[in-house]
C-alpha cells in the first residue's frame, strides 16, 4: 500500500503484484509538481518501464499508471481530453500497477504545479 498526499489530501492505493509496482516501490518516496490533464493527475518519476502485460489504452476510475512515453507517474479519477464519452482514456497506453482508494472526488482539488507525493 501507498499513499498519495497533496496539501490537506491523503488518499490509500493498493499495489498489484508486477513489475511496474516493484520498480516504483523502490523510488518510493516520490515528490514532485503535479500536472493535471482532465481528470488524470500525472508527474515524471526517476525511472523507466517499458510497456508490460498489464497496459491499457482505457483504463477505470482510481487506477494508477505509468506511462513509459514520459516515465510518468498517473492517477486517473475521470475522464481526460482524449476520452470519447465516460471511457477514461490515456493520451497512450500505461502499465496499470495499482487501485486508489477512497474518495476519488478530492482529487479534483489538485491542481497543475501542486506539490504531491507519494509514500
Amino acid at each position: 500500500m501507498i499513499t498519495i498526499k497533496s496539501s490537506n489530501i491523503e488518499l490509500q492505493a493498493d499495489l498489484l503484484d508486477g513489475p511496474t509496482a516493484k520498480a516504483i516501490k523502490q523510488i518510493l518516496p516520490i515528490k514532485a509538481k503535479a500536472q493535471v490533464w482532465g481528470d488524470e493527475i500525472y508527474f515524471k518519476i526517476p525511472t523507466h518501464i517499458e510497456l508490460d502485460n498489464t497496459a491499457k489504452e482505457i483504463v477505470n476510475k482510481g487506477d494508477l499508471g505509468f506511462w513509459p512515453q514520459g516515465d510518468c507517474f498517473c492517477i486517473f479519477f475521470g475522464p481526460t481530453p482524449m476520452s470519447k464519452g465516460n471511457e477514461i482514456r490515456p493520451a497512450s497506453a500505461v502499465n496499470i500497477f495499482g487501485k486508489v482508494k477512497g474518495d476519488l472526488a478530492r482529487l479534483k482539488h489538485i491542481k497543475d504545479g501542486d506539490t504531491i507525493s507519494i509514500v
